[in-house]
């Protein structure tokens, strides 16, 4: 029986489509199949045999050649190209002269093809695009991709492999991103219960997105009136307090105030614990401050000569007994700050301006960048307000204590950095300012205090240099007979020449939350109150853009995370913003 003519090139794509073999291979046997048949298509040929001398080449070196002549006698037209029988199975045909054409295949190959394993040729295929892929893309264009993304989309690039979440986690990748301003604002919310219980959940907003995401911390569950703030990408969770009868609640009647300080990655989702602070403090007012490396040189320094100092007194008495609230102290070092402000009220001001342009020069330099956080007031582990403070070192890792708060300042409720100097407001509508640098106390006396509803604590925010205030005050039906008074929620700006609060804007919303927390990323200003109202808690997020006076206030979420949360969520509740 005479086999089927069919061509080199069919016979070889039908083998392929078979037999799943490498396309780089079958594409190489072609094109030389092709180009013998081309050389050779000049030659002469068997009459008798209708064989091509082509054909001889490949049964010389091994291959095998099968040689038939399909008549057509129904055709008339010898000049007609035949097709072989074979052809209908797919395989193609090389054709010689009107009524001959002939099969080649090297029966090496075709042995080749039917010892290998698909699969394994299958493997081998995959392996090497994903080399060729790799050594095509270097680690530098690959790291170039990898910083423009969002921190949802990174966070999945970093489940890819191995390679790319070390090269996503690495120092060098968090300050190209950091410096090439790929980075949004993102909202952390901490302190929520449920059921009363402190489940310890933390809320992020992607602010870019305006959409909300969720994490369970076990480490918070049962913490409340913590305090928080951001470190570069960093959250740190300072003090607080937990339930030594009812674990996990919120209950007063019998608890432990807390030192310790807890430290929130939210690109790594891990915690770790940072240096405690010397004193247990609950609902601490926080504030984060740049510094130079000078400062910590400085700071080795005065705590050297503390040490020596307090070794030379060694023998003396104790104020424990003679002084145990350390009034005489206090007092001294509140008629200091008041010699001091007796002399110029503006020397606070000019040393933030040339501190603020000696850290711009700096950073200008390429000179290192680093943060301090102070921590002052608070209730103690007997729930007494405290006029002390301290400072963390990041670098060191430890907390150093800081000149007291000025005498009959009052209890601290809200404090934010501004120009390297810690802006502190009390309840009693006093305004303090501490010198990170310089470290001491300056009373600040306002001209003209704000008339507000002491039941709505002040907030203080800090954008671009400018020291703002959200309070609350009654508005008299804007100058209209028959219409009611209302409170209304004012945003506020402190002329540092003047030493006056300057109104800026009005909140479009009632203030319903007597504890809203309100929080700054460079010229923006994020605000979220939580309230019930009608059996239920209803949360909304709105913003101000400082550098657009005429935008005001918009809303960007509402109502989204306090349906499932209780009442007792707008009074544990608290914020912080970070660039990620």
């Amino acid at each position: 029986m005479a086999s089927p003519r069919l061509t080199g090139g069919e016979v070889i794509n039908h083998e392929i489509e078979s037999k799943s073999v490498s396309h780089r291979l079958a594409r190489s046997m072609s094109l030389k199949l092709k180009r013998k048949s081309e050389k050779n298509e000049g030659s002469e040929e068997d009459e008798a045999s209708g064989v091509s001398l082509s054909c001889l080449s490949l049964y010389g070196r091994g291959g095998g050649c099968r040689v038939s002549a399909d008549m057509d006698e129904e055709s008339e037209d010898p000049g007609s190209r035949r097709r072989s029988s074979a052809s209908e199975d797919g395989k193609g045909t090389i054709s010689g002269k009107d009524n001959a054409s002939v099969d080649c295949f090297s029966i090496g190959m075709e042995r080749f093809f039917r010892r290998n394993n698909n699969r394994r040729l299958l493997k081998c295929s995959v392996v090497e695009q994903g080399n060729s892929m790799n050594a095509r893309l270097p680690d530098e264009i690959l790291e170039m991709c990898l910083v423009r993304l969002p921190l949802a989309g990174l966070v999945n690039a970093r489940l890819v492999c191995k390679k790319w979440r070390n090269l996503t986690a690495s120092p060098r990748f968090m300050q190209i991103r950091r410096e090439g301003l790929f980075q949004s604002s993102w909202l952390f919310l901490f302190g929520l219960v449920n059921n009363g219980y402190c489940s310890g959940e933390i809320h992020a907003l992607d602010v870019s997105q305006k959409q909300w995401h969720k994490l369970d911390s076990q480490i918070l569950k049962g913490r409340f009136f913590f305090s928080v703030a951001g470190i570069r990408e960093d959250v740190y969770v300072v003090g607080g307090c937990s339930s030594l009868t009812n674990l996990g609640r919120v209950d007063r009647s019998s608890f432990k105030t807390h030192k310790g300080v807890l430290v929130f990655s939210p690109l790594t989702k891990s915690w770790r614990k940072a240096a405690a602070m010397k004193h247990a403090r609950s609902s601490p007012v926080l504030g984060v401050s740049e510094v130079n490396q000078d400062y910590f040189l400085s700071r080795n320094q005065q705590s050297r000569a503390e040490k020596r100092f307090h070794r030379s007194k060694a023998g003396g008495t104790t104020d424990v007994y003679e002084d145990p609230h350390r009034l005489s102290v206090r007092r001294q070092q509140s008629r200091h700050s008041l010699d001091e402000n007796e002399v110029s009220l503006f020397e606070i001001i000019k040393p933030c301006r040339s501190t603020r342009q000696k850290h711009e020069s700096s950073s200008s330099k390429g000179g290192s960048r680093k943060f301090v956080m102070i921590a002052v007031g608070g209730l103690g582990s007997w729930d007494e307000a405290l006029d002390s403070g301290e400072i963390y070192d990041p670098i060191s890792n430890k907390w150093t204590d800081i000149q007291r708060m000025p005498l009959d300042f009052g209890v601290s409720c809200s404090g934010v950095v501004c120009n390297a100097v810690f802006y502190v407001y009390s309840d009693s509508d006093k305004l303090a300012g501490y010198d990170v640098e310089r470290g001491y106390w300056t009373s600040i006396q306002i001209t003209s205090s704000l008339p507000r509803v002491h039941e709505y604590l002040p907030k203080l925010v800090s954008c671009k240099g400018r020291l703002l205030m959200l309070s609350v005050s009654w508005c008299e039906g804007d100058g209209q007979i028959g219409r009611r008074n209302k409170a209304v929620r004012k945003l506020w700006e402190l002329d540092l020449v003047h030493l006056k609060w300057d109104e800026v804007s009005a909140h479009p919303d009632a203030p319903m939350d007597w504890n809203a927390a309100f929080v700054a990323d460079e010229e923006v200003v994020f605000g979220l109150e939580m309230f019930k109202i009608f059996g239920q808690v209803i949360d909304f997020v709105t913003v101000y853009d400082g550098s657009d006076s005429g935008s005001g206030w918009n809303h960007i979420s509402r109502n989204y995370i306090a349906h499932d949360l209780d009442a007792l969520s707008c009074t544990t509740k608290s914020m912080t913003v970070l660039r990620l």
